[in-house]
């Protein structure tokens, strides 16, 4: 099915296809990496470097997109960069959390010389990019996100304005479902 619809997407020349299988299933990304001109991206379900070395040494993927929340932090994002930089691959890191996530990714990204692109929400309230939530939102100009240059994570909370969305502290992994009430992966 997924080099069916690599090849339907060719035309369109998109810039990557994203986790046409699971990225456990290396000899299956591998096949359909070779099918294919696209390039393929997968990681955000990994954790840690190992999980990406197969990928990586088999040239399964030519993006890697590593969640820097879930994958090790900022210091294992780094490993993971730089293991895909020699197989001369690119990274994209996973985000579909809040400003601090997007904050730790940022710092992954303006030290890697092969990344790519910076996945983030774009929640329309601005709620991804800190509004509402730090000091300083980060800015965006001519679609790219200005990287913080103060210390640490280059953030600061607005506390006052958090208090007003403190909550009982339950979460509970987002569930989204198709029309016909199968699951659909968030």
């Amino acid at each position: 099915m997924a080099l069916r619809l690599a090849e339907e997407l060719k035309p369109y020349r998109p810039f990557f296809i994203e986790e046409p299988c699971l990225p456990e299933n290396v000899d299956c990304m591998v096949n359909i990496a070779r099918s294919t001109s696209i390039p393929i991206a997968a990681g955000e379900r990994l954790f840690g470097k190992w999980q990406f070395r197969e990928l990586l040494e088999k040239q399964a993927v030519a993006v890697v997109q590593p969640d820097i929340c879930h994958c090790g932090g900022i210091f294992e994002g780094r490993k993971i960069a730089l293991m895909s930089e020699l197989y001369f691959g690119s990274i994209a890191p996973h985000n579909p959390l809040g400003p601090i996530s997007l904050a730790a990714c940022l710092q992954v990204d303006a030290c890697s010389p092969n990344f790519l692109v910076q996945e983030h929400p774009g929640n329309p309230d601005g709620g991804d990019l800190g509004v509402g939530y730090l000091k300083e939102p980060f800015v965006m100009k001519n679609g790219y996100i200005e990287v913080p240059t103060k210390p640490g994570l280059g953030v600061e909370l607005d506390e006052d304005a958090l208090k007003e969305k403190l909550y009982d502290g339950k979460w509970t992994t987002p569930r989204q479902y198709f029309e016909d009430g199968s699951n659909a992966d968030w």
